[in-house]
């Protein structure tokens, strides 16, 4: 019969350490050195054990941070009032998010038919990425009517929460329209930003958000890790 590789072993007794509790969801496991101390093997032995344990979903790698318990998948309603800071806290998660551009340009097509506008209207885009415990959940590009809204941009740097610096530009509750979902592969720069190996699943979100008299006032992607979250559309 044959003798099973060193490496599965080593996933197998990580695995059912993880499943006796030992280590809980989002606990950092030993470093590869101090496994490979323990087990008698060298680091590449510990490494194929670990990313098989990846490939099952069973832990993660932080980009220099080391490698994770992987938490359980986010619960994140997709009704008709979608409120990222809600949805991460109802969780039992601490929701957090670091914004990666605030801009003005000018609309693409698709994005003056969503909002009524005419192409090449002047746009605000707002770029970011939000976490769950500090893990990445989602890539996030939201574009708004510049004309309506200008100091919206100002606002978003000091608040740094879409809902709070519309609020301040007199947007005081907004709901979506409509939502499209869409199963696609990460590419490059969306894996570095999740924390993702290139390829991996992900989930595009295309939603329409409107003020209360009916008017379009948000069109955003939003692409969701697809193993950290689970997507439940409600009425």
């Amino acid at each position: 019969m044959p003798r099973e590789p060193i490496w599965r072993a080593i996933a197998k007794t990580v695995q059912a350490e993880i499943g006796e509790g030992l280590y809980l969801p989002g606990d950092k496991l030993p470093t590869e050195a101090e496994l490979a101390e323990r087990f008698g093997v060298n680091r590449h032995t510990v490494r194929q054990g670990l990313a098989n344990l990846a490939e099952a979903g069973i832990v993660h790698a932080r980009r220099g941070s080391g490698v994770f318990v992987a938490a359980r998948p986010t619960d994140y309603p997709l009704g008709s009032r979608v409120r990222f800071h809600q949805n991460v806290t109802a969780s039992g998660r601490t929701p957090s998010r670091k914004i990666t551009r605030l801009e003005t340009r000018p609309a693409r097509s698709i994005e003056a038919s969503a909002l009524g506008l005419s192409p090449g209207d002047p746009v605000h885009v707002i770029d970011g990425i939000s976490l769950a415990d500090g893990q990445p959940l989602a890539l996030f590009s939201s574009v708004f009517p510049a004309a309506r809204l200008p100091g919206l941009l100002k606002e978003m740097a000091v608040q740094n929460s879409v809902t709070h610096a519309l609020a301040a530009c007199g947007i005081t509750d907004y709901t979506r329209r409509e939502t499209r979902l869409t199963a696609k592969s990460a590419d490059g720069l969306q894996a570095l930003a999740l924390q993702l190996q290139p390829g991996a699943p992900i989930l595009r979100s295309v939603a329409l958000n409107v003020d209360a008299g009916g008017q379009p006032i948000e069109y955003g992607t939003t692409w969701f890790a697809g193993d950290r979250v689970t997507l439940t559309v409600t009425p």
